[in-house]
């Protein structure tokens, strides 16, 4: 059965559904992946049909909508397929979002490193904590080094909480990318962008096992 990972933060402007797409093409570098956008927005989705017309996409990453009681027995279809499932999800605690972090094998965070995305984070590791599911914080839009970044970590690490070993930093390849419905690891595969998300990739991965 594949891993579920539901990409999850209620506060706007975090990067989630970027970051669901981005780390979807690096895994399927090494496994069959699908996304699952249950995101009212539906972003994700029109990332999906931009990357059906792109040259450049390398790997096969299969994108599906779905919402409300379809999504419990979507999931069970696309975990016997795929080796891992990534759920973008709405940036609200609704009923969706409960049931993707219900099912998730571990619970994605992104925020930028500054305190009112750590605040905004605490309904979603809350309801993961209920749902006894694994979770992971991960810096996005990162300055290389901060005061206020070293805090932050400081904190994260007191409350025993998991952040990412890999920050990815602002850079505009993730927009581009993601504006032609590629990976960044697609457009351009020899950038410190595409380094810097393999190798947030695989500290991923390592959390997963």
């Amino acid at each position: 059965m594949g891993k579920v990972i539901a990409v999850a933060q209620q506060k706007g402007g975090a990067g989630k559904t970027m970051l669901a797409a981005q780390f979807a093409v690096a895994l399927a570098g090494e496994g069959r992946v699908a996304l699952l956008d249950i995101d009212p927005q539906g972003s994700l989705t029109v990332w999906g049909k931009l990357r059906d017309g792109a040259p450049k996409a390398a790997h096969e990453v299969r994108v599906e909508s779905v919402s409300g009681w379809r999504l419990a027995s979507e999931l069970e279809k696309l975990k016997a397929a795929y080796d891992y499932v990534l759920i973008d999800t709405p940036p609200v605690i609704d009923s969706d979002a409960r049931r993707a972090i219900r099912a998730a094998d571990l619970v994605l965070i992104p925020m930028n490193p500054a305190p009112p995305d750590l605040w905004a984070a605490e309904g979603t590791l809350k309801l993961a904590a209920e749902e006894k599911r694994k979770t992971a914080l991960v810096f996005n839009r990162a300055p290389a080094a901060s005061r206020l970044r070293k805090r932050l970590e400081a904190e994260i690490g007191a409350r025993g909480l998991t952040l990412l070993p890999v920050a990815l930093a602002n850079r505009a390849g993730y927009a581009n990318a993601f504006a032609d419905g590629l990976g960044v690891t697609e457009a351009g595969p020899t950038t410190q962008a595409a380094d810097e998300l393999r190798a947030a990739a695989a500290a991923l991965k390592d959390l997963l096992v």
